[in-house]
């Protein structure tokens, strides 16, 4: 009797086999001790940013980003957007440092040919455009093209920063992991609001403060989604990743196969198109995009890329000293708490309000302010330097207590170019 051919993606798994690996691989409990950051950048004409950028131009800036000796890993996203993913840190400002070094030898090398490093949440000038070609993206575009129009942009058009942090304990308390589970969630709308920094689309106003947010709301009615908060994290976690449904099945040869409504436990349980792996669940894993994804460590996902040469260090210290520093994250999971009765998880009225209206939102904005004190108060015990407390402080000063996101100051630039006219986007009602 020959074994199932699953493709050369190793052997076949049951349904038993893969909710043990998700509760294994998920959630690596521990004391909290490494931090991480992944960064992603449009590159753009350094002189005329609203040009659209020749694909040869593109891909001569990848090239010349390969050649460097690079500490975080270098990747690309399908509309050529370069993504710096930095190696756990034992301390924020290892990560910090580390990851900004990157980033320096990486503006030097794109200065030569007139290129520059833009952070924004979403390409305000232009419509998606893929660049890079894989089976992934091509089954990838095909599923969005099928199901949702709108994961184009999230594809081609997006950015994002995203910190990563460990689990937490196995123990209760306020550096336990079902504790950091559930306030990454509740912390999540006021980091979105906070950092919201995606205003303008195709040269056009959006009305949303982070229209990467609107964007991904729109792309997929569970693969966006968190599982419910009011369980234990591994089990929730493991049930919403077998229910949600496959991407694509992977091939050998030939393009990928785009499923029709087959979720993970259906393939289990059924065998075909062929028998799922090990490997596949995996890779499964990696098309979810939920706002807090659990990797072994937490990964929030919720935070546009932010604009300026160091913009990107204030979330990253204010999300770290939120989580790491015992004394703040009670203080803030005191704070936040109440906003479970509204609701915890992205596709709600407080995720909407926070994408639209960023801090102009009062409920929304209180939080903020609180969250930035007591990360103000912390990062001084995490040993963080003078210049990122002081960049923190500034950004509080500048953005949080006067309630305007970095969307407002962006708009405030954008739309003093003639080509930007205002044009709604999918623009829903009010909080209720």
């Amino acid at each position: 009797m020959h074994p199932p051919d699953t493709g050369g993606y190793g052997p076949p798994i049951t349904e038993d086999d893969a909710e043990d690996l998700l509760r294994c691989i998920c959630f690596k409990t521990g004391p909290p001790k490494a931090v991480g950051v992944e960064l992603e950048w449009f590159i753009h004409d350094a002189a005329r940013p609203r040009s659209a950028l020749a694909p040869d131009r593109l891909e001569d800036a990848h090239q010349r980003v390969r050649e460097l000796p690079l500490t975080s890993l270098l990747t690309f996203e399908p509309g050529g957007q370069l993504e710096l993913s930095s190696p756990p840190a034992a301390s924020l400002m290892e990560c910090l440092d580390t990851a900004a070094a990157d980033l320096e030898a990486v503006r030097r090398a794109l200065r030569p040919a007139g290129l520059a490093l833009t952070g924004l949440g979403l390409d305000p000038w232009h419509p998606p455009r893929r660049h890079l070609r894989s089976p992934r993206y091509d089954a990838m575009e095909a599923f969005y093209g099928r199901t949702a129009p709108p994961g184009r942009i999230m594809m081609c058009s997006t950015a994002s920063v995203q910190v990563c942090l460990d689990a937490g304990l196995d123990e209760p308390g306020p550096l336990g992991h079902s504790r950091r589970w559930r306030l990454a969630h509740l912390l999540g709308a006021v980091l979105l609001a906070a950092f919201a920094n995606s205003p303008f689309s195709e040269g056009r106003s959006t009305g949303w403060r982070s229209t990467r947010e609107a964007v991904m709301a729109r792309v997929d009615p569970v693969r966006r989604l968190a599982p419910p908060l009011d369980g234990a994290p591994r089990t929730a976690w493991s049930t919403h990743a077998l229910d949600a449904p496959v991407m694509f099945v992977r091939t050998p040869e030939g393009p990928w196969q785009v499923p029709d409504g087959l979720t993970f436990r259906r393939w289990l349980r059924s065998g075909g198109p062929r028998p799922p792996t090990a490997d596949d669940l995996h890779y499964h894993l990696t098309t979810l995009f939920p706002p807090v994804r659990p990797r072994g460590h937490l990964e929030l996902r919720m935070i546009d890329a932010q604009s300026g040469r160091d913009g990107w260090r204030v979330p990253v210290a204010v999300a770290t000293a939120l989580f790491e520093d015992p004394e703040a994250a009670e203080t803030v999971y005191r704070a936040v708490k109440p906003l479970a009765e509204i609701a915890a998880a992205p596709g709600n009225p407080l995720w909407t309000a926070a994408a639209r209206d960023g801090l102009a939102d009062p409920e929304i904005r209180a939080a903020a302010a609180l969250c930035f004190t007591a990360a103000l108060e912390a990062l001084p015990r995490l040993d963080a330097s003078r210049a990122v407390v002081d960049a923190v402080a500034a950004f509080h000063e500048r953005h949080v207590l006067t309630g305007r996101s970095p969307a407002d100051a962006a708009a405030d630039e954008l739309a003093a170019l003639p080509s930007l006219d205002a044009q709604p986007f999918a623009r829903p009602s009010g909080r209720t």
